[in-house]
């Protein structure tokens, strides 16, 4: 069978099952969601001046990032998932949230002296930050991988990377709620880190679970 062909053959297949894919992806947003707020409820929750952080730039910024992330990941997820299904407009999104990071940090270090560069870079939660970011998110990872063997991906290995990404860009969303942390310093350095400790777990989840 050629290769095209057999595309068409997931991709009908793909169709065929029970639930719609697009169905399956909403709920597995949703289960996943649920997942990580509860995690994040029971663990550490939200810091302690919340209602006074959300008025002021630095907090407000981290949810731009975050949630722009994790939005153009669950679109190019979404067509990974589905044999033949075009993927270029979906990848070229996932730029927008490092795009963003970037902005902010130049702005950060032309505002701020350079002799508070390394300490707002350390911060005070970096070692929270790569502990909670990765716990609050594996669950929802093994939910979107859980979606993906739903689906039949081509290329199960960066489609597991992006499931990843999607699970790293919720948790950091909530996790940022804990964060006293809110210069685009720390959030560059210890998010990315974190987030990327997920998407390896989803590359490896991809190759192992998710290949056909």
């Amino acid at each position: 069978m050629r290769t095209d062909d057999l595309i068409k053959a997931l991709d009908a297949d793909v169709r065929s099952t029970a639930m719609p894919l697009g169905s399956a992806w909403w709920i597995g947003a949703g289960a996943a969601t649920l997942i990580a707020a509860v995690v994040f409820w029971l663990a550490i929750g939200p810091r302690t001046d919340i209602a006074t952080a959300m008025y002021t730039t630095r907090f407000v910024a981290k949810f731009v990032f975050t949630m722009a992330l994790a939005v153009s990941a669950f679109a190019l997820i979404r067509a990974l998932s589905t044999p033949g299904a075009a993927t270029g407009r979906a990848a070229t999104w996932t730029i927008a949230a490092p795009l963003l990071v970037a902005v902010a940090v130049g702005l950060e270090l032309l505002s701020v002296p350079a002799a508070d560069w390394g300490r707002r870079l350390v911060g005070s939660n970096m070692v929270i930050c790569l502990s909670f970011i990765p716990l609050i998110g594996i669950g929802p990872l093994a939910v979107f991988l859980a979606v993906l063997r739903y689906g039949a991906p081509t290329r199960p290995v960066l489609a597991g990377a992006v499931a990843g990404l999607l699970a790293g860009g919720l948790a950091a969303t909530f996790y940022a709620a804990h964060c006293f942390d809110d210069s685009p310093l720390f959030v560059a350095t210890w998010y990315t880190i974190a987030i990327a400790i997920l998407a390896a777990l989803g590359a490896l989840g991809g190759r192992l679970f998710v290949r056909w």
